[in-house]
This record gives structure tokens, sequence and C-alpha cells, in this order.
């Protein structure tokens, strides 16, 4: 049977652990927690960011997230707790039960994603719009 989108985020959902926005609330800030924010930089400038949150574009996670990788990022090396957001929570679902698979000890996102957040109240930050250079995703 095929999949589908929506069927691939249910599967996801039921194999990971969601935070509703109060609940990431408690963990932003945190030196054990890295917040990581999967969308696109044209919907950083849009929207604005979490505070402090690390950005790794969804298409990035894997080869920033495993340690065999020439575009490794160390911070994800650190042992933290990882909780991954994008704009409604469907890309952050599949790639919160990704790194499950990669053998990340604890992962997990924001359900409802940034807008969820947003629409809280919750701390949103400006982000400064920087010109993009050619190749600057490593991949």
């Amino acid at each position: 049977m095929r999949k589908t989108a929506h069927s691939m985020v249910q599967e996801a959902l039921a194999a990971i652990t969601t935070y509703n926005v109060e609940e990431a609330r408690d963990l932003h800030g945190r030196d054990d927690v890295m917040f990581v924010d999967l969308r696109d930089v044209q919907e950083l400038e849009r929207e604005g960011v979490i505070p402090g949150a690390f950005h790794v574009p969804r298409g990035m996670l894997e080869f920033r997230a495993c340690p065999d990788s020439p575009w490794h990022d160390p911070a994800f090396a650190q042992g933290r707790h990882v909780v991954l957001f994008c704009a409604a929570g469907w890309r952050s679902a599949l790639a919160t039960q990704t790194l499950q698979e990669m053998g990340l000890p604890k992962v997990s996102h924001i359900g409802g994603g940034f807008t969820a957040w947003k629409a809280a109240g919750a701390p949103v930050a400006a982000v400064e719009v920087q010109a993009r250079r050619s190749g600057d995703d490593g991949g």
C-alpha cells in the first residue's frame, strides 16, 4: 500500500515524544537542551525565530547529526536533549523519528511547531537578513 505524507506523519507521531508549547517553554534556555529550527531561511526571515535556537535546514539535518558525515556539527554530539521544530510540526515529527532511528538518545519535537509557539506568546526574535552565498548548505 502506498504511503502518504499524512500517514507518514501519523506513524511518526505514534513513535516519538511531542511536547506542547507549555512543556517546550519549560525546556527552553536550559543548558542540557538544544532547540533546533528546521525551517527554511525564508521562513525565519519572514516569521522570526525562537531565541537561542540552532538553525539546521531540514534537508541537512541527518548530515549535521551524523558523526560520520563531512558536514557533522559537534553540537549534536554533546549529549543534550534535542527539541526539533518546524512551522507546523509535520517536518519536525518526521525528522524526530529519523534522528531516533539514527540513534540520538533524546530527541523530541514541538507539536504545532513555531506557529503554535508564536500564537501562545512564547519568546520570538527577529532574524537579521544576511546575504546568502551559493553552496552554503553544504550539500
